[in-house]
């Protein structure tokens, strides 16, 4: 059984850097204990809690396509939409075997439990 720890994702708005540059597609991969440890050392988590989840995104997205480096300063800059989705994703897939969702087939209406791929448009 393969096991997967890196996750593709598609951001619904896209980070727009300084030159004005649209970036979208990205990955994450499964946070560890220590991913969550050094951030709660933080001083920044330590003098604002809710900074906790800029610095675990920060940690645990492992690039978005066309920047050198994700950094904390790149995901306070990213829209909430965006913000939130990563959030989403993080728990997902940090807090389940196996990130599924129950689905139906439009054409036959059977349901059915699939993978969950957080890349638009698969």
């Amino acid at each position: 059984m393969l096991f997967q720890t890196t996750y593709e994702f598609a951001l619904p708005k896209g980070y727009v850097d300084k030159e004005g540059n649209l970036h979208r597609q990205g990955s994450m991969r499964l946070a560890t204990a220590l991913d969550e440890l050094e951030a709660i050392k933080d001083y920044r988590a330590k003098s604002n809690p809710d900074y906790l989840a800029v610095l675990l995104l920060s940690r645990v997205v492992e690039h978005i396509e066309g920047m050198d480096a994700v950094t904390p300063e790149v995901i306070e800059g990213m829209f909430t939409a965006d913000f939130k989705f990563l959030q989403n994703m993080y728990e997902t897939i940090n807090h389940a075997e196996e990130p599924v969702i129950q689905v139906q087939c439009p054409h036959c209406g059977k349901s059915f439990t699939d993978t969950l791929n957080f890349a638009m448009g698969e």
